[in-house]
Formats: structure tokens, C-alpha cells, sequence
């Protein structure tokens, strides 16, 4: 099956420890022998420093939004050494791009695409697009709640929503380059319009990642119990 990996730079990219690209490479690896791989990766913290340095000199957002662009691309090159032989050897620019180089047989790796966009809506688009069978947004947080866990102690983590559901929990997340949420509301829109199946989850073990995903097709419950995450249904 085609799987779109929405991988959140605050994992991979952490402290830019090369341990991290070297774990998710031999992970993802492992995964493409089964699997058709598309991996969008995010910013993090970087992307995040500079945006807040160019809005300090006066940037507007659309110019935050390319150097963010431009970091997403970076973590997405590293990535792509670590897997060698296994990716295909340059970040895809668009849609158009990423769908050509899936037919190499390689793993596609790649970063953001316009500005406007979160990687996690790239990732999104990319799934529509392509007609994927799944997406899973590998981030820093388990799962979505009812509300910040870590500003609301009422808040509840979904184990099951539908895709409408999310839409209404993250509509109030704020438009800017370099927001946090798990997931933004274009992305969540989109998975909405194409109803794809998705699930969010904590993606600090790539183990754990590849393990839900090659296990997809079994009992959802059984999924959620490997590794708690929110499973988006249409």
C-alpha cells in the first residue's frame, strides 16, 4: 500500500542528532520493503528559530513561510542521505514532482511546497493526490485532544474521531508560519474532503511508527493498543 508519512521536525530533527535520521532511515527502510513510502518532513525547532529571527527584521509571512520551506527541505536532504541507496536523491519541489519520483521504487522524501501550507497539509494533499491507502502524522504529542493537555488538565486525548471532528477541535489553531498543533486546520480539512484514514501519533520510536503501520489492517483496537495514538476515520 502507498503510506504518506507526515514526520514532524521536532522529531527527526531534534538537536540535529545525526542518531535520529540514522533510526528513521533504517526503520523507513525496513518499511519500503513492504510498502510504498512518500515522507514529508517538518521543520521543528529550527525552522521555527528562523521565522522568529525574520519577523524580528520585519519579514511578512509569506517570506517566514519560504525560509520555513527552505529548513523542511534541509531536514528532508539529510533524511534522504541516511536512507542512500534507498530514496530517491532530491526533496520533490510539487505534487507533480513527488508523484514522478515514486515511480523510481525509491522512497520519496521531500519538505514543504508554497507557502500557506504546513507539511502536515502537504502531506495531506500529497495523500489525496496520490490516492494513498494511509497517512500517519508522526509528531511530538500522543494522539488529539479536546483541547492543550498541557494548558487544560480537563482535556481528553480522542482514541477515535471522525474527520469532521477533528475540523472542529482544530479550527481554532492560529494561521502563522512555524504554529505548533497536531494537526493544522488545512491539513485537517483536507482529510476531510478525501477521507482518507489517518492516524496521529507520538513519533519519538520509529519502530513504533513502522509497527502500527505494518500492522494496518488488523482491528484499529489493536493498533491503538501497540502504540496510543488517534485513529481519523472519514
Amino acid at each position: 500500500m502507498l503510506v504518506i508519512i507526515s514526520l514532524g521536525g521536532s522529531i527527526l530533527a531534534k538537536d540535529l542528532n545525526p542518531d535520529s535520521f540514522i533510526s528513521y532511515a533504517n526503520a523507513l527502510s525496513a518499511l519500503a520493503k513492504k510498502h510504498r513510502l512518500v515522507i514529508v518532513t517538518g521543520g521543528g525547532v529550527a525552522a521555527r528559530n528562523y521565522i522568529n529571527v525574520a519577523r524580528s527584521v520585519g519579514a511578512n509571512e509569506v517570506v517566514c513561510d519560504f525560509i520555513g520551506i527552505d529548513v523542511t527541505r534541509l531536514n528532508a536532504q539529510l533524511l534522504i542521505s541516511a536512507l542512500g541507496a534507498d530514496a530517491f536523491p532530491e526533496p520533490p519541489r510539487t505534487y507533480k514532482d513527488a508523484e514522478a519520483a515514486l515511480t523510481s521504487g525509491k522512497i520519496v522524501v521531500m519538505g514543504g511546497v508554497i507557502p500557506g501550507q504546513t507539511t502536515d497539509a502537504v502531506s495531506a494533499i500529497l495523500a489525496e493526490y496520490m490516492d494513498a491507502d494511509l497517512m500517519v502524522i508522526a509528531t511530538s504529542v500522543d494522539g488529539v485532544y479536546s483541547a492543550d493537555p498541557q494548558t487544560d488538565h480537563d482535556a481528553v486525548k480522542f482514541e477515535k474521531m471522525t474527520a469532521k471532528e477533528l475540523v472542529n477541535v482544530v479550527m481554532s489553531t492560529e494561521m502563522k508560519a512555524g504554529s505548533k498543533s497536531p494537526v493544522d486546520p488545512l491539513a485537517a480539512k483536507i482529510i476531510e474532503r478525501c477521507e482518507i484514514e489517518t492516524i496521529v501519533m507520538n513519533g519519538n520510536d520509529p519502530a513504533a511508527v513502522s509497527e502500527v503501520i505494518m500492522q494496518e489492517g488488523v482491528e484499529s483496537e489493536s493498533i491503538t493498543g501497540l502504540h496510543p495514538g488517534t485513529r481519523i476515520i472519514g
